[in-house]
């Protein structure tokens, strides 16, 4: 279903854009708070450096207020319109929804933000490995 060189396949499972090989971020699992943010410098793979610029990340800030939304409408949906909620409780599930997701939305906005800027390349891995 998800293959290399497919850009959601690099976001879904936040490996690194340009070779697809290993995990750009050092704990895997984005409930482990205290790491949520650290990134490995480079890939070990193909040596693309995550953060191209200092701050590059600042601007997941907007992916992630989309993906926010995102959730926050699928779970009123869910809420009121589904299951016939009153509003009160669908402002607690709009809640509980962005609480308990925004681990997975910060890491996904970062995921999308980085496959902005950068693609799959099948070449990365040896031609790294030529220059080395």
């Amino acid at each position: 279903m998800l293959k290399k060189g497919n850009k959601l396949y690099s976001i879904l499972t936040g490996t690194c854009p340009k070779c697809q090989e290993e995990s750009m971020y050092l704990n895997k699992n984005p409930y482990y708070m205290g790491q949520i943010f650290k990134m490995h410098e480079r890939c070990s793979h193909c040596n693309t450096k995550y953060k191209i610029e200092p701050s590059f990340f600042y601007g997941a800030m907007y992916v992630s207020y989309g993906l926010g939304i995102a959730f926050a409408v699928a779970a009123f949906v869910i809420s009121f319109l589904i299951l016939k909620s009153s509003l009160k409780v669908s402002f607690i599930a709009i809640m509980g929804t962005l609480i308990f997701f925004m681990p997975i939305i910060m890491r996904i906005s970062r995921n999308i933000w980085i496959n902005m800027f950068m693609s799959y390349d099948p070449n990365a891995k040896e031609a790294f490995s030529k220059k080395k």
